[in-house]
Formats: C-alpha cells, structure tokens, sequence
C-alpha cells in the first residue's frame, strides 16, 4: 500500500465514523438530543458538541495543524458534554459539520508519519502522540466508540438501529 492510499484509506475510515455519528442523530426532535441518557446528565447533543471540540478541534485543528484560534479555545477549561437547554440542536450540529470541513483542510497537507505540530502539555504531561497517523488514528476510535454509544441512545428513544444484521 502506497502511502497515498493508506492516507485515503485512513480518512475514509474518519468520514465514515463522522457520518454514522451524523445519521444516528438525524430526525430526533430537540428535546430527545437533549434529553440525559445516563445518570452523569450524558446526551446526544453533548456527546457531539464533545466530538466537535475535543475530537475533532483538538486532535485536527489545535495538536496536527497548530492552528491559534483552535489552541485559543483551551486556554480557558470548559465541559464539552454540557450543552445548555435553549441551544437549538442545528446550531451544535453545524459547529460539527464546520470543525469536520476545518479539520479535513488541516489533514490534506498532513503526512501521517509527520509528528504532531502543537502538543498540548497542561493536559498529557510528557506523553504525547509521535504521528499525525497516530492522531488520526485516535480520533477514529474515539468518533467510532462515540457513534457507537450515540446508537445505544438512539435505540433507547424511538427503537432506530443503526446496522441490524440478520
């Protein structure tokens, strides 16, 4: 495998989990989105402001690309998973959308075996990602994992599966 092609190979798999992510929450009404799954005060709606800002802007925009105005926005710490109630559901999933567009044009230069342009210390310590592959890599598990928990929830609010194998 060439590496070109793995590196087309490797951001398929990312569009794919992105996509899933999008289509498990599509058509829920705003209050299922923002509705707590679990007892932590989990929902829908901030499970994909989590992804935008902590997947998406961190490891693409902020730790491959060392953009400013991505880093900017951990200088003050704030709760991802916590969406307020009056915040229109389109208004969170357009941020999504956009952070993905932003994170796509940070990715098209990126090699993959390049090291990671900006690493964020304050929050890793001395540990750190050596390939923008590993990076990308990550934010695939963690987007699929996520998608993955979005589809559990769904289930739970109207019975929608995702994928159903018989």
């Amino acid at each position: 495998m060439t590496d070109t092609s793995l590196k087309a190979t490797t951001l398929a798999g990312l569009q794919s989990a992105r996509a899933h992510v999008l289509d498990t929450v599509d058509g829920l009404a705003a209050a299922d989105l923002h509705r707590a799954m679990l007892p932590s005060g989990w929902s829908m709606l901030g499970l994909v402001n989590h992804l935008t800002v902590d997947v998406e802007r961190l490891w693409f925009n902020a730790v491959t690309a060392a953009d400013p105005a991505a880093i900017a926005t951990f200088d003050t710490p704030s709760n991802a998973w916590h969406v307020p109630p009056d915040t229109e559901p389109e208004v969170v999933l357009a941020a999504y959308r956009d952070e993905c567009a932003r994170a796509d044009r940070a990715l098209a230069d990126a090699a993959l075996d390049a090291p990671p342009t900006w690493w964020p210390r304050e929050l890793f310590g001395e540990w750190r990602m050596a390939t923008v592959g590993e990076v990308v890599l990550h934010a695939i598990v963690e987007t699929a994992s996520h998608a993955g928990h979005l589809d559990a929830a769904r289930e739970l609010i109207d019975g929608h599966q995702w994928l159903v194998l018989d």
